[in-house]
């Protein structure tokens, strides 16, 4: 029998363990997690590779301003006899000629760019600007994941105080509610206002379980957010509520969103690129000139060696149904340089539709946390009197837990209200594209 309670002892200590250590617990700043979240971005990978392409699209162009080498070499052999004529005087030919079974041939090409009517300089100087356009893309989107990530925060940050709140009232109300069994025990209550009192209590207890709910979902969402693992728990730092207490103009906004938006600053690459790809397609109706050399090499036995056959030169290229034929690739870029236009003066009216917005969102934000307070501080006053007067007999039961709902209300209220000022505010930042990371 000791040995089995021994057993069992050792098992539970086992699974007490387990259990410990399968809720990893980690204390996260609203910084750290947004460094965690770009880390483990989705988007942020993908945006790499688009960075990856244009590099490679980059170095496909400047590859275009560098010599041509192409060797190349032949063996043919010949299992009939050919007819060989030579014309030349003094040669026999016919009959008579050689046997010839086998041919080598071996040729080398050099083709240097001289001129290609800007096509070579236009196109590594459009790759560029493209290069550009996709890392600025990658960091406005760097941008928007730490708001992501701060609303994230903000919603476990209120979960977590609503369970605090939550929490301090339920030991509150089961407090009150054991007074309450002691005063209908001595007949000081009806059972009736007592068992109003419980009532109440188990509202508290559904608001607790809500609460909870909320913080697991806002937990879970954390983690994949993140990439930690689901089973942790996270805590965060209430502290954070505190930023943005200065709010400038609207004016400031809307010029600081004019001088860092990253998306903007990305289309205006792209309209450089797009400028100088109608340069590039003009210039299809220009010629080309190209240095040229090559060098030949030939055997064919018992008839004809050829060795250092060298030829320099220059090349001409023209392609003359450019005359007749519409330049398509010019109309093309013509209509993608008058896209990307209409797309800038769409996004500035954005911006400043963004801004405005945000700005309005902000400052009503910081005037509901004055008003919440303010709620707050009465909803505390007016419980205050009403417990002074239930326990002079001058209120209600039904009145004191009227009283007590909304001061657990008014209280929570304000916690959520600051919460989404931060929130707020740090929108703000994203729009005018000055949220910082760090």
């Amino acid at each position: 029998m000791k040995r089995i309670n021994n057993s069992v002892i050792a098992l539970s200590l086992f699974v007490g363990i387990a259990n410990a250590n399968a809720q990893e617990k980690k204390t996260l700043s609203l910084d750290e997690a947004v460094q965690l979240g770009i880390q483990n971005s989705k988007n942020l990978k993908i945006d790499a590779a688009k960075i990856e392409e244009a590099t490679a699209d980059l170095l496909e162009a400047k590859n275009r301003q560098l010599p041509e080498l192409k060797v190349s070499g032949s063996y043919m052999y010949l299992p009939i006899k050919p007819n060989v004529d030579i014309k030349l005087p003094g040669v026999s030919g016919g009959a008579g000629g050689p046997e010839v079974h086998q041919v080598l041939y071996g040729s080398a090409n050099l083709s240097v760019p001289i001129y290609s009517g800007g096509k070579i300089k236009y196109g590594i100087q459009s790759a560029k600007y493209l290069v550009e356009a996709s890392k600025l893309s990658t960091e406005n989107d760097k941008i928007a994941i730490a708001y992501n990530v701060a609303q994230a925060y903000n919603n476990l940050f209120k979960a977590n105080q609503s369970i605090k709140v939550f929490e301090e009232n339920l030991t509150a109300s089961q407090k009150r509610d054991e007074t309450f069994l002691k005063m209908e025990n001595n007949g000081l209550i009806a059972r009736n206002d007592r068992l109003k009192a419980n009532l109440q209590t188990s509202n508290i207890e559904l608001q607790l379980l809500e609460a909870k709910n909320n913080y697991n979902i806002a937990n879970i969402n954390m983690d994949l957010l993140l990439g930690l693992p689901e089973t942790t728990e996270l805590a965060v730092d209430e502290n954070y509520i505190e930023e943005g207490t200065d709010v400038k103009p609207v004016d400031f906004y809307v010029s600081e969103a004019r001088e860092n938006r990253k998306d903007l600053q990305a289309l205006a690459q792209q309209r450089k690129a797009a400028e100088l790809g109608s340069k590039a397609a003009k210039a299809e109706n220009l010629p080309s000139i190209a240095f040229t050399g090559g060098y030949v090499a030939a055997d064919i036995p018992k008839f004809l060696t050829i060795y250092n056959a060298v030829n320099v030169g220059i090349g001409v290229s023209y392609n003359l149904s450019n005359l007749w034929k519409e330049n398509s690739s010019l109309r093309q870029s013509q209509a993608r340089e008058k896209q990307l236009a209409a797309t800038d003066e769409l996004l500035n009216d954005n911006i400043k539709l963004d801004v405005n917005r945000e700005y309005q969102n902000t400052d009503y934000s910081k005037k509901r946390i004055a008003v919440f307070e303010k709620s707050a501080e009465q909803a505390n006053e007016n419980y205050r009197i009403t417990k002074n007067k239930y326990d002079n007999g001058l209120a209600t039961m039904t009145e004191l837990l009227d009283a007590d709902a909304a001061q657990i209300a008014a209280n929570v209220g304000v916690i959520n209200a600051k919460a989404d000022a931060a929130l707020a505010y740090r929108k703000l930042l994203q729009t005018t594209g000055t949220l910082t990371i760090k």
